[in-house]
């Protein structure tokens, strides 16, 4: 037997480790609710819009409209766009291109999504998330992006 052949099993094996803990999501087993069209996240208690239309983006003040105007399709009243606080609570770190669970929220794209939450260092700017990697920056109220809504 090769004296180097342990080393490569055992190079082999944390390797195999390091992919099978990448592949899942860091989410804990629980703490979202799934309906057909809401995630109750029973950690925040917040409930989120599932799927998001990634076809259609929104300026700032179309974004909380939109929101506002939600329940419709989602069933139920007090939809609003999510402060920036709120935003950064579904955003999973684990994965990428999106970094959000995709079993909870499928389709998810990898784009910025806006908060409600107002950028003070700029009158015409607000917070927002890009979930190809989890960014979290301010941004023009007049750039469009997709609109992740919540009560």
């Amino acid at each position: 037997m090769n004296a180097s052949m342990p080393r490569l099993l055992l190079v082999t094996a944390v390797i195999a480790v390091v992919l099978t803990a990448s592949a899942g999501a860091s989410v804990p087993a629980g703490r979202y609710m799934l309906a057909s069209r809401t995630v109750y996240d029973a950690k925040t208690r917040l409930t989120w819009q599932r799927t998001v239309r990634s076809t259609v983006l929104y300026t700032w003040a179309n974004a909380k409209t939109y929101c506002a105007g939600a329940g419709a399709s989602l069933g139920g009243s007090g939809w609003r766009l999510p402060t920036v606080k709120e935003l950064r609570t579904i955003i999973d770190y684990s994965q990428v291109n999106p970094s959000i669970d995709s079993t909870a929220f499928p389709s998810t794209p990898a784009t910025l999504f806006w908060s409600s939450s107002p950028y003070v260092g700029s009158p015409s700017g607000a917070w927002g998330v890009a979930f190809d990697y989890g960014y979290v920056s301010g941004y023009s109220q007049f750039d469009k992006a997709g609109v992740p809504c919540v009560r």
